[in-house]
């Protein structure tokens, strides 16, 4: 397991605080209530472990297939539907999204190898993730990945807990299935738009793994 490279600064600052709050509680409480110290100590400890872990990028094989559709995200699969996009589409199509918990790993990945012929940054608001309008609403990053003749929209979405987004994908830059495509902080969820007539893979409220569950077939 390895650290991503967009927790260095939240880990750094994090560590720092935890350091201060127990140094104060060692001077100014230990002494006097030494159990309270114990529990400041233990508690702080539990919620910097947690931080460090959000942040991790487990070791694993990742599942290469030129006619697989791979989970962009850890979580749990919470939408498949026929929808109507108006971002890009301009049309119906098949919408698989995946909630991701604050405890689930946070990187995202490329579905496909493809090339990426859009990628949009749009404001918007923090509703929580798995609220139906949250698609089209939340702070978003959209990118399209056009393989042959295939395309397929990907939605980094932000939540209530997550503010920050992050997409390392340019339009013309040709992608390899699995690398990294972008990471969000804290709880979040992540949609991809499907032609219709596309084969899903998997049924409401499984578990998937970003860049090892097949979530459809071309």
């Amino acid at each position: 397991m390895t650290i991503h490279k967009e927790g260095y600064r939240t880990i750094a600052i994090c560590g720092l605080v935890f350091g201060a709050i127990n140094l104060i509680s060692f001077y100014f409480l230990s002494v006097l209530v030494p159990i309270l110290g114990w529990i400041i100590f233990f508690a702080t400890l539990f919620l910097f472990l947690f931080i460090i872990s959000f942040f991790r990028i487990p070791n694993r094989a990742l599942t290469i297939d030129d006619r697989a559709v791979i989970a962009p995200a850890d979580g749990k699969v919470v939408v498949i539907e026929e929808t109507f996009d108006e971002e890009y589409f301009k049309g119906k199509c098949l919408q698989v999204s995946i909630f991701m918990s604050p405890a689930n790993v946070h990187v995202n990945r490329n579905p496909i190898s493809a090339e990426v012929v859009y990628s949009q940054y749009h404001k918007g608001k923090y509703l929580v993730a798995w609220h139906p309008k949250s698609s089209t609403e939340n702070e978003r990053h959209s990118v399209v990945l056009k393989q042959g003749n295939t395309e397929i929209l990907v939605k980094q979405i932000a939540g209530a807990l997550a503010k920050r987004i992050v997409n390392y994908l340019e339009p013309g830059q040709q992608v390899k299935q699995g690398m990294e495509m972008g990471f969000i902080k804290f709880g979040s969820r992540v949609d991809m738009l499907l032609p219709i007539g596309t084969k899903i893979n998997v049924d409401l409220n499984q578990a998937v793994q970003g860049g090892v569950t097949v979530i459809a077939r071309l």
